[in-house]
C-alpha cells in the first residue's frame, strides 16, 4: 500500500539511535537539521508518478519494478532523472539505492542457492515482498571503514575494520563492526548491508549480507555535520534540500535468519558487491545527469544577469556542461539498450556505465569551473543574506549589484551561484561527485574487468598476419 509523507514522517518515530554534533537526538522529525533530511526524503512519497499497478502487489512504488529487459531500465531511468528534476536537481535515493541492492541480491541469492543448496533467495524475495508492500525507505551500508588498505580483512589488527559476524545462533547471527558513507541510513526505515569487496576464504566470517530495520538494538548512527546556511535557510535550493550520511556502527547486532541473505559465502561477495555497484552507478548517472541542468541552468541565469551571455568564452562553458548532461544520459541509455540478462533479471551493460560514471567523476569539476567562471568572483564576496534583509543595507546592495537586470533579481540568481559553486556544499558534492557510487579507480576497475578486447585483438591479428617480414 504507498504510504503518503505524513506515514512516512511517522514511521521513522522509533526510537533509533541517532547522534548529531555530540548530541543524542530524540526526534529526528524535529531536529532543525536532520528533519531537512526527512522531509527531503518524504518528498518522494508525494509523487503520483513514481506509482504503478503490479500484477502481484498493486498499487507500488516503480523503484520496486524488477527490470526484464531494456524498456524496464530504460523506465527506470527516466524515473531517477524525472526524479531529480522534481525536487529540485537533488537527488532522492531513498527507494532508488534499496532496489538497487535487492536486484542484486535476488541474482546472486540463486547462485549461492545452485552452488550450496541454501535457500536465500526464498528469504529475499520474503523480504522483498515485505518492502513493497509496506512502501518502505530504504538506505544501504556497503562501505567498511577498511582499516590499513594494504591488508585484507582478516589481516586487520582490529578485526572490527570490515564488518563480520562474531556469533552464530540457532535463531540468526549477531555481527559487529561499522560501515561509513551511508546515505540517508539516519532517516531510512531499513538497512541493507552489503558486503564490500571480493574476499578471500580466510575471510569468510565478512561475507554477509542482511537487513535490519533502522531501529535494531546495537545500531548508532553518527551523522555527518552540516554547516549552517548563509542566514536563511529556506532562500536557496539545497538549505531546505539535503541528505545525511552517517557512520554506522553494529555494536554486537543481533540478525535473524530469514534476514540473513548471504552468509560466510566468500567465493560470491566479490560477485554482489560488483552486481550492486553495476545498478548503482547506473542510478548515479541517471540522477547526475539531471543534476547538470542544476548548473547548466544557474550558468544560464548567471551570464544573462552578467549581461555576458553571447561572450565566447561563456558559450565554450555551456557546450561543455550541454556535452557532460548529454555523455551521462547518452550513457544510461546504452547501458538499458544493451543489458547483461543474469538469472531472468536485466543488469546495466557494465562497461557503458562504468564509461559513463567515470566520465561523471572526472569532468564535474569542469562544469563547476564554468559556473564560476561565468558568474564572476561576485558569489565568494557578496553581502550576506542578513545584509540583504535589512531595509537599510538592501537598498545599497538593490543598486549597486545590479547587471543586466535588477540588483534584486540578480542578488537571487547569484545567492544560488554562491551556493552551487562557492559554498561548504560545493566542497560536499565535489568529494561527492568523485566518491559516491564508487571512485574513479573503482570505476576503471569495473571496466576493464569486464571489458570485451576480442573484437580489437581480432583485427590487430589480422594485420600481423598479413606483415611479412
Amino acid at each position: 500500500m504507498p504510504r503518503s509523507p505524513t506515514d512516512y514522517v511517522n514511521s521513522v518515530k522509533d526510537g533509533r539511535v541517532v547522534y548529531y554534533r555530540g548530541k543524542r537526538v530524540d526526534d529526528i522529525t524535529t531536529h532543525p537539521v536532520i528533519s531537512i533530511a526527512v522531509r527531503h526524503a518524504s518528498d518522494l512519497f508525494g509523487v503520483k508518478e513514481r506509482l504503478y499497478e503490479d500484477p502481484n502487489y498493486g498499487l507500488v512504488s516503480k523503484y520496486f519494478r524488477i527490470p526484464r529487459n531494456t524498456n524496464d531500465l530504460l523506465d527506470r531511468y527516466k524515473l531517477i532523472y524525472e526524479d531529480t528534476l522534481r525536487f529540485d536537481g537533488l537527488f532522492n535515493i531513498v527507494q532508488a539505492i534499496g532496489s538497487d541492492a535487492l536486484f542484486s541480491l535476488m541474482i546472486i541469492a540463486k547462485k549461492v542457492d545452485k552452488r550450496y543448496g541454501t535457500n536465500y533467495y526464498s528469504r529475499v524475495m520474503k523480504y522483498y515482498e515485505h518492502v513493497v508492500r509496506n512502501d518502505l525507505a530504504m538506505a544501504v551500508a556497503q562501505t567498511d571503514v577498511k582499516g590499513n588498505r594494504a591488508k585484507r580483512p582478516h589481516e586487520q589488527e582490529d578485526k572490527d575494520m570490515y564488518l563480520r559476524v562474531v556469533e552464530v545462533r540457532d535463531d540468526g547471527i549477531v555481527v559487529n563492526g561499522a560501515k561509513i558513507h551511508t546515505t540517508q541510513g539516519p532517516v531510512a526505515n531499513e538497512i541493507i548491508v552489503l558486503p564490500y569487496r571480493a574476499l578471500v576464504e580466510n575471510d569468510k566470517d565478512y561475507a554477509v549480507a542482511f537487513a535490519v530495520p533502522a531501529n535494531t538494538k546495537g545500531l548508532k548512527f553518527i551523522v555527518r555535520p552540516v554547516l549552517e546556511y548563509d542566514g536563511n535557510p529556506n532562500a536557496v535550493n539545497a538549505a531546505s534540500r539535503f541528505e545525511v550520511e552517517a557512520l554506522i556502527v553494529f555494536d554486537h547486532v543481533f540478525v535473524p535468519w530469514d534476514r540473513v541473505f548471504m552468509f560466510r559465502e566468500w567465493d560470491l561477495a566479490g560477485q554482489l558487491a560488483w552486481t550492486f555497484a553495476t545498478y548503482h552507478r547506473f542510478t548515479a548517472i541517471s540522477y547526475r545527469a539531471a543534476t547538470a541542468n542544476l548548473y547548466l541552468g544557474a550558468s544560464l541565469y548567471a551570464a544573462r544577469a552578467n549581461g555576458i551571455e553571447n561572450a565566447p568564452h561563456v558559450r565554450d562553458w555551456l557546450v561543455q556542461m550541454i556535452m557532460y548532461k548529454e555523455v551521462l544520459s547518452m550513457g544510461a541509455m546504452a547501458a538499458a539498450l544493451e543489458p547483461w540478462i543474469d538469472e531472468g533479471i536485466a543488469i546495466p551493460n557494465p562497461v557503458y556505465t562504468n564509461v559513463s560514471k567515470l566520465y561523471a567523476n572526472a569532468h564535474f569539476i569542469d562544469v563547476v569551473h564554468g559556473l564560476i567562471d561565468i558568474a564572476g568572483g561576485l558569489i565568494a564576496t557578496m553581502p550576506s543574506h542578513d545584509d540583504y534583509a535589512n531595509t537599510e543595507e538592501r537598498q545599497y546592495i538593490s543598486k549597486y549589484l545590479r547587471g543586466a537586470i535588477d540588483g534584486d533579481t540578480r542578488y537571487k540568481i547569484m545567492s544560488l551561484v554562491r551556493e552551487l559553486g562557492a559554498s561548504h556544499l560545493m566542497g560536499y558534492l565535489l568529494t561527492a561527485m568523485i566518491h559516491a557510487e564508487g571512485s574513479e579507480v573503482a570505476s576503471k576497475i569495473g571496466m576493464l574487468r569486464e571489458y570485451n578486447y576480442k573484437e580489437a585483438e581480432e583485427l590487430i591479428n589480422r594485420i600481423l598476419n598479413k606483415i611479412k617480414i
